[in-house]
């Protein structure tokens, strides 16, 4: 079973900036595409961001400019770099993976989430 798990939210006044961190790990298996997704309470959680293991992105278009998704397949990581924060931005942020193993397949998972809070 592989886990993911995020780090590095918090709380940043507005114009400032976060770097987010996921790691996976749980035996044997590679990556197709790592992301990043976000969810406001009592909304449908939504894309961020999303890179391939050939480092291909994705971004949501409201975000693109300001925040940058990268990944180090080596480590089995994704970050989000995320600056000029916004009010908007606060929500709990999640990492997902896609990933392949041999006796599974191919299967997405989820990290737990990590907050990040955007102050005036």
């Amino acid at each position: 079973q592989v886990q993911l798990v995020e780090s590095g939210g918090g709380l940043v006044q507005a114009g400032g900036s976060l770097r987010l961190s996921c790691v996976a790990s749980g035996g044997m298996f590679r990556i197709n595409v790592m992301g990043w997704y976000r969810q406001a309470p009592g909304k449908q959680r939504e894309s961020v961001a999303t890179i391939t293991s050939r480092g291909a992105t994705n971004y949501a278009d409201a975000l693109k400019g300001r925040f940058s998704i990268s990944i180090d397949n080596g480590k089995n990581k994704v970050y989000l770099q995320m600056n000029n924060l916004e009010h908007e931005d606060a929500d709990v942020y999640y990492c997902n993976a896609n990933v392949w193993a041999t006796a599974r397949g191919s299967q997405d998972y989820w990290g737990r989430g990590t907050w990040v809070t955007v102050s005036s």
